[in-house]
């Protein structure tokens, strides 16, 4: 058994006997279609709580998560929240509906919601099609007042995409249950939408793992809370690098000319290594010209 753990940690069995211990979080991040840049908000972690015999998941931190100020505080953005069929089910859905001006657009599968799919196969259905990129074809459904479950639902509507490509195979499906209201004339954007959840996964945490961040590297349990602060300013460093992106001309160049990310962290870190930069500004002229900081321009020159 491991034993390097603190008693936040959530734990796993192997097949083995052995135990491994772990820190988890869900990471709310603002997303927007056609956006390559997210950012993160406050997350909630996912941890044991004193007196609770029942391990934590991600379903009841998403339900403290909307609960709390961190849902409320971006209220006046008229949020959608996004999630993966996990979230689909209809205590999500109430907490959501307790939030002014939000809604949302959750995946939905016929193994995980059968009222939701018992009905929509039992029920007409609209359908609209439309030509995709390189002769693929795709075919957009939905309906109406769709119950997410069969006692005391909430009624959503549902839409689906289906797309084909130029031989007739299906590449792609996926369904999505919403509390906005789905019509002919914003289906596609709803499911644009509800497809954008994969920039959390392909632009924050795939980033976060494997390019420069090592979210998933252990820094360390500490007596209490040092796993989550650290996991904070992990994201904290990525919101503000991503605000560096779309602002910060000098920033940009030298990410331009070191190339990868992980390529640009490494020649801020030796750089600083070597030579003391007062301030960004000789760090990055360094960086795109090589010339040294003002303190050595001021050594060199002599009294």
């Amino acid at each position: 058994m491991i034993t390097n753990k603190c008693k936040h940690c959530l734990s796993r069995k192997r097949r083995d006997g052995t135990v491994d211990y772990y820190h988890s979080m869900l990471a709310a991040t603002i997303v927007v279609p056609g956006q390559r840049h997210c950012l993160h908000l406050m997350p909630e972690f996912i941890e044991t709580f004193d007196g609770n015999d029942k391990q934590d998941c991600e379903r009841n931190a998403a339900k403290r998560w909307l609960g709390s100020d961190k849902a409320t505080s971006v209220a006046h953005l008229r949020p959608v929240f996004l999630g993966d069929a996990l979230f689909a089910c209809q205590p999500i859905a109430e907490r959501v509906a307790d939030i002014d001006n939000a809604d949302f657009i959750f995946v939905a599968k016929p193994e995980y919601h059968k009222a939701v799919f018992d009905f929509v196969e039992s029920s007409p259905t609209q359908t609209i099609i439309v030509g995709g990129p390189k002769r693929s074809t795709h075919t957009y459904r939905w309906a109406s007042g769709v119950p997410m479950r069969k006692d005391d639902p909430v009624y959503v509507d549902w839409c689906e995409i289906t797309i084909t490509n130029a031989s007739g195979k299906i590449t792609y499906r996926n369904s999505f249950v919403t509390s906005l209201g789905v019509d002919a004339g914003n289906v596609i954007k709803i499911v644009t939408c509800g497809r954008t959840r994969w920039k959390i996964e392909n632009e924050s945490f795939n980033v976060l793992k494997n390019h420069g961040y090592n979210l998933a590297h252990n820094f360390g349990h500490g007596k209490n809370h040092l796993a989550k602060t650290l996991a904070a300013l992990n994201l904290l460093a990525f919101n503000f690098h991503n605000v560096c992106d779309v602002l910060e001309d000098l920033w940009q160049r030298a990410r331009k000319k070191a190339g990868k990310r992980t390529s640009f962290f490494s020649a801020i870190f030796h750089a600083c290594d070597f030579f003391i930069f007062e301030t960004f500004q000789e760090l990055f002229d360094f960086m795109l010209v090589r010339k040294p900081p003002a303190s050595l321009q001021t050594s060199a020159a002599g009294p």
